[in-house]
């Protein structure tokens, strides 16, 4: 697509205007920071480490770390094999938050792909009604390997590509999970206090994101874009990229269709440099999506008139 120097002008001037309208965007709805912890209940987990079984310290450092989380932080704890959500994606508040971790108990297998996509669909949601507003993370503590790797492989590519920062925990691992390449960190804990101090500094992490996001830095971020750059963009906002993460099923199906662009397909891991950076700006693009759709609707209306004429 082509643009001559009126149209590109006007497009540049189109993003910069809703990025104007995004403090109006921002002031509408309560923004938070969001983070799910996906913790992995299977039964290795009831194994001692440090002379204490795995599930036990699990429970007492997501109890002491997030007591201190701040209020502008929403948390949720997700649990698998058979626990589900103890702790919905919300507010925190501490006796029922303390009284739900409490209430996992260790048994079963490590279904951990399917449930990965439970705990970012709940962050695409609640990014849907921020309106790309705040962070969003997914926290995973696990003792061992998926069950279901095919669905860790499938669905890890897709939750980053949206911009969630994926986190994992390997608790008391003989080696690294296979995760530890594919997500943007990876900590080992081998005792109680390396267990605590990991959760820490992943929330640490989340204050620090909150912190750095400002409209003026990502009104630099399009200052010098190329016009065909800005059009491409343009074309980006019209979807907010907060539908749920692709079925396995539907992505399995897609990879068995010959194409001959195979090397864009959606299933390869984005590169994960200045992961945090890229996923910023593309939460900030969200936000003013919906004033510039209306102003290029407009301006489609205008034009159209005038060449009837």
């Amino acid at each position: 697509m082509n643009l001559n120097n009126k149209t590109g002008n006007f497009v540049l001037g189109l993003i910069a205007i809703g990025i104007c309208f995004s403090p109006c965007l921002r002031a509408e709805v309560q923004v938070t920071d969001n983070v799910v912890v996906v913790v992995d209940a299977s039964g290795s987990m009831g194994t001692p480490m440090a002379g204490i079984d795995r599930m036990s310290v699990a429970r007492d450092a997501l109890k002491q770390v997030l007591g201190q989380v701040p209020e502008s932080t929403h948390v949720g704890v997700l649990v698998f094999p058979r626990g589900d959500w103890v702790y919905p994606l919300g507010k925190r508040e501490e006796q029922r938050l303390n009284g739900s971790i409490d209430s996992i108990k260790s048994g079963g297998g490590t279904p951990l792909g399917a449930y990965m996509k439970r705990g970012a669909d709940a962050l695409l949601k609640a990014r849907k009604k921020q309106f790309g507003y705040g962070t969003y993370r997914l926290l995973v503590v696990t003792d061992g390997e998926a069950n279901d790797t095919n669905l860790v492989e499938g669905y890890t590519p897709d939750i980053i590509s949206r911009g969630i920062t994926v986190d994992v925990i390997g608790v008391d691992m003989e080696s690294k999970h296979t995760l530890a390449t594919k997500v943007h960190t990876y900590r080992s804990a081998d005792d109680p206090a390396s267990l605590k101090q990991a959760i820490t500094e992943v929330f640490a992490e989340v204050s620090a994101a909150a912190t750095g996001q400002t409209d003026e830095d990502a009104f630099e971020l399009i200052a010098d874009l190329p016009k065909q750059t800005a059009s491409e963009m343009l074309k980006s906002l019209s979807t907010t990229g907060n539908d749920p993460i692709q079925d396995y099923a539907v992505m399995r199906r897609a990879t068995q269709i010959p194409q001959s662009n195979s090397s864009s397909s959606g299933s390869k891991v984005p590169v994960q440099s200045n992961g945090n950076e890229q996923s910023s700006f593309a939460l900030l693009l969200l936000g003013c999506g919906c004033p510039v759709i209306i102003l290029l609707g407009i301006y489609a209306v205008v034009n159209a008139s005038k060449n009837k004429k």
